[in-house]
């Protein structure tokens, strides 16, 4: 198992304190559903940040309209200075932002080789099949097999290796944690923390609130489909009460 990694300095002051993303007014609609009631929210370059919240306040909607993947959104997200409102999936996905999603996608038919090859590098820097392997030993083994014959920890690294395939360095996990042991919770959280340590920036949807106060330097709490607090690293403790309200814990 990997060691957590040591993060590196992070970007000029300058450009740190420039939002990589910025996100305002964002509503989303599934038909008729009304789910997202003006979301905002800002990431800075190399950050780690988490989305909490009950079941149903809005944390995957927000993801999947990152991403432009609702019937219908409205608002402002902007990447990296450049408007994505109107634009498609795919041209986001090009713009350098990328989702694991909570169900993982795992194509059954597909071995996991195939699985990992099967997106394009959309932009410079995406990883190859060696240094995937180097994140995820476990993978190197089962290479041949179909991806729904893994774990579900391996199925886990398999979602995430993927999408680090595309060359996306903003990088958005759906409940990377959820239904696995301890030991591979722990896995996953050293894997999130040298991505961050190599510069990407992540934003994580995440329901454990031991690992999210482990890994992440700022929280933004939702409730009904809008951001409700914002809590920094160091306040997380202290305001596990008004947390406890918001999740229903």
């Amino acid at each position: 198992m990997p060691e957590l990694a040591t993060a590196k300095a992070g970007p000029p002051p300058e450009l740190a304190t420039r939002p990589m993303l910025r996100v305002a007014a964002l509503q989303a609609w599934y038909g008729e559903s009304h789910i997202l009631h003006g979301v905002d929210l800002e990431i800075r370059p190399g950050e780690l940040v988490t989305l909490l919240g009950r079941n149903g306040a809005g944390k995957t909607t927000t993801l999947r309209s990152l991403m432009g993947m609702v019937p219908r959104r409205e608002g402002s997200v902007v990447l990296e200075d450049q408007e994505t409102i109107r634009l498609p999936p795919h041209r986001i996905a090009r713009l350098g932002m990328a989702i694991c999603p909570e169900e993982r996608g795992i194509f059954a038919s597909l071995t996991v080789e195939e699985n990992l090859l099967l997106p394009p590098q959309l932009r410079s820097g995406g990883m190859d099949l060696q240094a995937v392997m180097e994140l995820f030993p476990n993978l190197q083994e089962r290479m041949s097999s179909q991806g729904t014959k893994l774990s579900g920890g391996e199925q886990q690294m398999l979602a995430i290796g993927r999408i680090l395939r595309t060359g996306a360095r903003l990088l958005l996990l759906d409940e990377p944690t959820e239904g696995l042991a301890p030991v591979i919770v722990q896995h996953i959280g050293a894997t999130i923390h040298r991505l961050k340590a190599e510069g990407f920036t992540i934003l994580l949807v995440e329901q454990n609130l031991k690992f999210a106060s482990s890994i992440a330097e700022r929280h933004y709490v939702m409730d009904r489909g809008r951001v409700v607090d914002e809590i920094p690293a160091d306040r997380f403790q202290s305001s596990m009460p008004q947390l406890q309200t918001h999740l229903g814990v």
